[in-house]
């Protein structure tokens, strides 16, 4: 027989409120809907406190979000939460066909069981992250997957493809604005490649001087040239031999040194300063630019066969603005990281704060984040980042991103801003700072009047 509404209600109540199972239930936004008691015991918050908070706002190394966005199921995921590793479910949430949503179920069980296996998980993870520390030498990669922050698409899609091409040998061509973060995602290759435990090395095209690049990248003969050391020089290409060889910034690269990374890459041999004879080489070629190749190839300032050389496969790493579901995330990792380092108490952003990182449009990509972040680390006096903690420079950008400001407030406010500016720069000397404004003297004073300055 089918059971009454009564009856329904109480089996619901019994399988969310009476098991030893935490609850969670967010809707298509990540936003929580539901925590069940013993969530909210376990993390210590109460039901009101979180109703639709963020769920990363409120449990810490979720991934409900992503499910709720992808709609792809998550089964007995370990998650570490309060110091412990916990069974994670999550499902997505599914009504006439639409996605809406997802539920998570975490087992949590205070029992001398539950302590030994999570004990014993606790001592695997860290046998293997010590093997991992171990085959990482001085010259091998220091990042891996893992330290790539994003739930977005396009990082999920990234990182896909870069487990699909990672244990081939082709040459990777990574193309990204400056700061989104080419070389952790260069690391990451060889970290997954067959090469990892041989060298992981980088040459910052754009940094080494013309004159002496060559030496650089292929190494010189003992008195070569005048400053040689007697014994001569490996090259980086011979350092990374057996392993990846990182070009970075290659745009830069000046043609007489592209002449000979094609030769290398073609015939699988170099040729150092100072001899006529040849070595065998054995290196993959991950490149990395913020220009477009396409175009220097235009302006004859790369080769085109080079080109094809490096751009075996190619990597586009989007922007931060253009994927600013990665920024709630990313700022928190970052916090985390810059506290851990500087030893100084802050543990989160306000409000307006993360309001502001989420529409502010971040030309200098993660790596502006990092620094605007760690600034404000250490400008704050309380535990939490406020506006007024942020650097001087992004304090301009903070009024035009306040919810319902037309047009004619944010040129007002951009006015009152420049009159402030002129009049403090003049001393308070008013005609001078008429003079900066390039206004006359009667027009600034209207101005002044109308802005009660």
């Amino acid at each position: 027989m089918l059971f009454n509404n009564k009856y329904r209600e109480e089996i619901i109540e019994a399988v969310f409120e009476k098991t030893n199972f935490c609850f969670v239930v967010v809707n298509r936004e990540g936003l929580v809907t539901y925590l069940n008691k013993n969530y909210c015991d376990f993390i210590e918050v109460t039901l009101d406190d979180v109703l639709g908070k963020h769920v990363t706002d409120v449990i810490e190394n979720t991934r409900m979000h992503i499910v709720a966005e992808t709609g792809t199921e998550e089964i007995a995921d370990l998650q570490y939460i309060k110091g412990n590793h916990m069974i994670a479910n999550r499902i997505p949430l599914f009504a006439e066909g639409e996605l809406v949503g997802a539920v998570g179920t975490v087992l949590y069980k205070d029992t001398e069981e539950w302590k030994k296996m999570n004990s014993h998980v606790k001592a695997l993870l860290l046998e293997i992250e010590n093997y991992q520390k171990k085959l990482r030498n001085p010259k091998g990669a220091t990042y891996s997957l893992n330290d790539i922050v994003g739930s977005s698409i396009q990082i999920n899609d990234i990182k896909e493809k870069i487990k699909k091409v990672s244990s081939g040998d082709a040459s990777i061509l990574l193309e990204g604005g400056s700061g989104t973060g080419k070389e952790l995602f260069a690391h990451s290759i060889h970290h997954l490649s067959e090469r990892s435990a041989k060298p992981f090395i980088k040459v910052n095209c754009a940094a080494i001087p013309v004159d002496l690049l060559e030496s650089e990248l292929f190494g010189y003969e003992g008195g070569a040239f005048t400053g040689a050391k007697k014994e001569g020089k490996k090259g980086k290409f011979q350092l990374a031999d057996g392993g990846t060889l990182f070009l970075d910034e290659i745009g830069d690269m000046p043609l007489t040194a592209q002449v000979k990374i094609l030769r290398a890459l073609q015939e699988g041999e170099i040729e150092a300063v100072g001899t006529e004879k040849t070595q065998k080489i054995d290196v993959r070629i991950i490149s990395a630019t913020n220009q477009s190749i396409e175009e220097l190839i235009k302006e004859n300032r790369f080769r085109e066969d080079l080109y094809y050389r490096i751009n075996v496969i190619s990597i586009k790493i989007p922007p931060l603005k253009e994927r600013a579901e990665d920024i709630r995330v990313t700022a928190k990792f970052l916090l985390r990281k810059i506290t851990q380092r500087t030893g100084k108490r802050v543990v989160s952003f306000s409000d307006a704060v993360m309001h502001f990182f989420m529409h502010y449009d971040w030309p200098g990509n993660v790596r502006e984040l990092e620094n605007v972040i760690e600034s404000a680390v250490h400008l704050t006096n309380t535990e939490m980042i406020e506006l007024e903690d942020l650097p001087d420079h992004m304090q301009q950008s903070l009024y035009i991103t306040e919810d319902g400001m037309g047009l004619k407030e944010i040129l007002s406010r951009a006015e009152k801003q420049a009159l402030l500016h002129a009049i403090h720069k003049s001393n308070g000397d008013k005609i001078k700072a008429a003079d900066l404004l390039g206004i006359g003297k009667s027009s600034f004073y209207e101005k002044i009047k109308k802005y009660d300055l």
